[in-house]
Order: structure tokens, then sequence, then C-alpha cells
């Protein structure tokens, strides 16, 4: 079975460590503990492993995040990975800092990325792994927040989380998104 996992973020030094490039810190520690590589092709970096018999194919989209479904859809065609088994990693102002939840479906809520995959792909019936980052901005500072890096406590809680994120991943391939969200969502 073949499994696509995206994580979202923009390219760029700009945006490295920022809030809304949760998705690649994750994708990049997922593909670092499978010792796999990263690939510049169409519309992704691209990186791949195998788990348990399970072909696992990892992208962090170069479409910058507005345009993020072009490369969810071009990638979703090409390996032939069916809607129910991409993983979309995605930074979230709902939920609080720490809290990991997988989701089976759910809608965009304001998130580019999320509209643009919804868009592009067929709807709002994929998984997400949602990475609270909490909503602790002023009034009207919205943008500033997410494209600002986590700050010096964050920065310390970064690690561990980004850990459960990748084991949350790995779940989500062997056992299923069910099992996954009742074992492993936090908070």
């Amino acid at each position: 079975m073949n499994f696509l996992i995206v994580g979202l973020g923009n390219i760029g030094k700009e945006y490295a460590d920022t809030r809304h490039n949760i998705g690649f810190m994750v994708a990049d520690e997922l593909a670092n503990q499978a010792g796999s590589t990263w690939s510049t092709l169409k519309h992704a970096y691209y990186s791949e492993f195998k788990q348990r018999g399970h072909n696992v194919y990892i992208i962090k989209p170069t479409t910058y995040m507005n345009l993020s479904g072009k490369a969810v859809n071009y990638w979703m065609q090409q390996l032939k990975v069916p809607i129910q088994n991409v993983m979309v990693i995605v930074d979230d102002l709902a939920i609080p800092f720490g809290s990991l939840r997988i989701k089976p479906k759910g809608s965009a809520a304001g998130h580019n990325g999320l509209k643009s995959i919804e868009a592009l792909c067929g709807g709002q019936t994929y998984p997400r792994l949602r990475f609270g980052i909490g909503d602790n901005y002023p009034k009207g500072r919205q943008v500033d927040y997410v494209l600002g890096p986590f700050d010096k406590d964050e920065q310390k809680e970064l690690p561990a989380l980004i850990e459960h994120a990748v084991k949350m991943i790995h779940s989500f391939v062997n056992i299923g998104i069910e099992l996954t969200m009742t074992n492993l969502n936090t908070k």
C-alpha cells in the first residue's frame, strides 16, 4: 500500500523556522529518522522510504502554501495514492501549542494551504495532522504570528512535539487513522 505524507510550509530561508512551516519540520524529521534523503522534483521536495511493506512518500510542496494543492494533486496522481492515504501536516491556530490531533477529514478553517488542497484534490475527506500553534497574537497580527518564529519556551518543547508527530505518522501508516486518533491525539 502507498502513503503520501505532505508537510505544509513555504520555501525560502525567511520562512525556515516559522510556525507556518511546522509541516516542513515534521516531514524533515520523518525523513531523517528513516534515513532517506530529499530530491527536488516537480512541485516539491521529495523523499521516500519503506515501512512494513508500505511505500511511504514524503513531499514538501515548493509551490508556496497557497498553491499546496497543485503539488499534492500532482503527487497523488503520480504515485497512485488514494486520498484516504494522504496525510497533510498543518499548523493550526485553533488548537493550543503542544496539542497534536489527527483527523480523517475537516474544513480548511481559513488555512490557505488546506483551501488549495480542498479545491484541487476533491474536497475535505483527506486525513490531516493538526499541529497546534495557539493563537497568542494581538488583534490584526495573525500573519506576523504564523510567519514568525516559535518563542523560546515553545522552541524548548518543539523536539518532543515533532517526535510525537512522527510517531503519529508511523502509527497512521501501520495501524490506520482510527486507532492512531484514539491512542496518540493529545489534549
